[in-house]
């Protein structure tokens, strides 16, 4: 990774020897604002907050280990020739899916053993999830990761962005497309709605916000992976993210319509 003198310096400071980097500063920040928001919704589904910080207890070292294994496997080849890379989190190579996947598990063993709704929970935790999305996103951009194919600096200003953005866009020696933005921006305005609409009366039921988060997200994903270059292929040309995001996506709006149509399940509003 490589930093042109403009960049911003992804090093926030110095803990004795020890580095302490943008990137976690941002990462924990937005987990513990998502902590936060999970927790009030919570109580205001009149379900114990403890729960919440039981899941992120058991959830998130959890999440890190399925996020790390998920790159590891489609980039089998590397690790096989190098097994001791496989543990160097710090090189590099988390995927957010992986990450997903292992913390629906656990909140789904968690629901299970504490009779909860996973629903519920998984209505409560979904807002959280987006935002923490959106946030990392940042930690990224501070280390000029996850961005997208060379543009230029014309383009970049076209779009009125700030100057430190197009500066950190700078990378390798070509202005690039600030794909970071592009879904931390659109899972912004999905965040919002969801915010927005979840609190109208007879508009969601029971497990639908966590639905409208498992359509939007997916989309967002889609078109944006589209435009990066540090993808993760499961065969040539074809994206892993962007086959998951398709069949998230189809996955999600199939449970919407079966569920309206075959399951009773409560508005969510109802106490």
């Amino acid at each position: 990774m490589s930093f042109n003198l403009l960049a911003l310096n992804p090093i926030a400071f110095n803990l004795g020897g020890l580095q302490v980097h943008w990137y976690g500063i941002i990462i924990a920040l937005g987990a513990l604002v998502g902590v936060i928001m999970a927790m009030r919704e919570a109580k205001r589904r009149h379900l114990d907050p403890d729960n919440i910080l039981d899941l992120v207890l058991y959830g998130v070292p959890i999440a890190l280990v399925g996020a790390r294994l998920y790159y590891v496997i489609f980039e089998l080849p590397f690790y096989l020739a190098n097994p001791s890379e496989i543990i160097k989190i710090w090189h590099g190579g988390i995927a957010i899916y992986g990450g997903l996947i292992a913390a629906f598990i656990v909140l789904l063993v968690l629901c299970k053993k504490r009779n909860i709704s996973p629903w519920l929970m998984l209505d409560i935790a979904a807002p959280s999830v987006l935002f923490g999305q959106i946030v990392g996103r940042w930690g990224n951009f501070m280390n000029q990761e996850a961005f997208g194919a060379k543009t230029s600096l014309d383009f970049l200003q076209s779009l009125h962005l700030p100057h430190f953005i197009i500066e950190q866009m700078y990378i390798n020696g070509a202005y690039r497309q600030p794909t970071f933005l592009y879904e931390s921006v659109g899972n912004l305005i999905g965040l919002v709605l969801i915010l927005v609409l979840r609190n109208k009366k007879h508009l969601f039921k029971r497990g639908e916000v966590f639905l409208a988060y498992l359509i939007w997200y997916p989309a967002v994903r889609f078109f944006v992976e589209g435009m990066r270059t540090d993808s993760l292929y499961i065969l040539p040309g074809v994206r892993v993210s962007q086959v998951l995001s398709l069949v998230l996506f189809v996955v999600a709006i199939g449970l919407f319509i079966y569920r309206r149509k075959r399951q009773k399940q409560p508005w969510y509003n109802e106490l």
